[in-house]
């Protein structure tokens, strides 16, 4: 656990006070200008009394303050922690095949990060695609438009959850996803030119293989002790 000093301590409550400055000025141009505008156009707003546009105004601030202030401090907190950029073995791992990959296996795997945004995409997409396909059709009516256009639209969808799955599943017979095999320097080689095959985990979390890096550097710590051991103990046996 870190110890805050008082200096720290500081210039975090700086940098909050800044963020939140800056977050809540926006946040009330913006809830100023939003209350403006709907006034002009809607009579219900028109009908709400000063003090509670007012409000309206004060709360989009106070929520841009709000989330501003936290990003800053979560920002400061990132820059100030060690361990931030501290990378594992299984994360300098991750970044070599990373860097060995094509363009697209790099594709693929963004999709599979992003799976879900892009399930809900497709959705959004085939909606309004079906909308405006079946929106020409002047026998009917509005409801039944929508309905077809849903069905257009899950069907899509369903396509790209199949496709999603196919993926996975092939690459789960093929032992691929947890375990890659990448090409590595020989750390023996002292002149760094010969490469040679190393099969590493992918991690489904940041830092899930920290223990063994852990474990590691005690059992280099233990051999480093026993040699030293060995070595102070070598003269008494002459």
């Amino acid at each position: 656990m870190k110890v805050v000093s008082a200096e720290e301590e500081r210039a975090h409550y700086n940098t909050v006070l800044k963020g939140g400055a800056i977050g809540g000025s926006l946040g009330v141009g913006i809830g100023l200008a939003g209350v403006m505008v709907a006034s002009r156009r809607f009579p219900a707003v028109r009908s709400l009394t000063l003090p509670f546009r007012a409000f309206l105004v004060t709360s989009v601030g106070t929520f841009g303050a709000i989330v501003n202030a936290e990003r800053h401090s979560n920002a400061f907190h990132l820059a100030n922690n060690p361990m931030n950029f501290y990378k594992d073995q299984a994360s300098r791992d991750a970044a070599v095949l990373r860097s060995q990959e094509t363009s697209w296996q790099r594709f693929r795997a963004w999709g599979e990060t992003n799976r879900y945004s892009i399930v809900f995409g497709s959705w959004v997409a085939a909606m309004g695609i079906a909308l405006g396909m079946v929106s020409r059709n002047r026998y009917l009516s509005t409801s039944q438009k929508l309905v077809q256009a849903r069905v257009y639209a899950q069907g899509l969808t369903l396509a790209v959850l199949v496709a999603s799955a196919a993926f996975e599943t092939a690459d789960a017979r093929q032992g691929k996803g947890r375990w890659e095999t990448i090409m590595v320097v020989d750390p023996n080689d002292p002149e760094h030119k010969h490469m040679i095959e190393k099969r590493i985990h992918k991690e489904e979390y940041e830092g899930q293989d920290l223990w063994r890096d852990m474990v590691a550097a005690e059992e280099r710590r233990l051999a480093a002790q026993k040699e030293k051991n060995a070595a102070a103990a070598a003269p008494k046996s002459e």
